[in-house]
């Protein structure tokens, strides 16, 4: 029976977690902390050029089963993402040489919906780190721009043995 997927957000340990090339005044937290990631209004954007890399640190293992990126400004939508698990200090010039863990094709029309786009359970099953790296946008624009990042799949403690024996028990 597969446990129902929650949103991990509380699972985050945002003290870690890390943003590269993110632009003064629009960082991560908009997009990941609950309440701020529901204003479209609040956004990360890039700042130099297109591209962003998040480093999201959990407080435990967690099992990814789905990541919803919402972005509503089409062109600046991201386009291209590379997502890489437990590596804790990743920076730019690993995209390159690391294989992704899975690399997403997103379309304008799943992002302005927020839709959840399914994982390889497979890759995501012991997750410690996730980072989101985003290659490229819609547009080709300068700056990538997207108001919300949700992660949802389950953690460790969740499962307990004496709560599946105490509803065998029942019928």
């Amino acid at each position: 029976m597969a446990k129902e997927a929650k949103d991990l957000l509380e699972h985050i340990d945002f003290a870690s977690l890390e943003c590269l090339n993110e632009a003064p005044g629009h960082g991560v937290a908009n997009v990941l902390k609950q309440g701020y990631r529901e204003q479209d209004e609040l956004f990360l954007e890039s700042d130099t050029d297109e591209q962003l890399l998040i480093n999201i640190r959990f407080q435990n293992r967690v099992k990814l089963g789905s990541i919803v990126i919402k972005a509503i400004d089409e062109d600046k939508a991201p386009k291209t993402v590379k997502l890489y698990v437990n590596r804790p200090h990743m920076g730019f010039s690993d995209t390159s040489s690391v294989p992704a863990s899975q690399e997403l094709e997103l379309s304008p029309a799943a992002l302005a919906k927020g839709d959840p786009v399914p994982l390889k359970l497979v890759k995501f099953n012991a997750v410690e780190v996730l980072s989101v790296f985003i290659e490229s946008n819609h547009g080709g624009e300068e700056t990538t721009k997207l108001c919300k990042i949700a992660l949802f799949g389950s953690t460790g403690e969740v499962f307990n043995v004496a709560e599946i024996k105490k509803q065998g028990e029942e019928k």
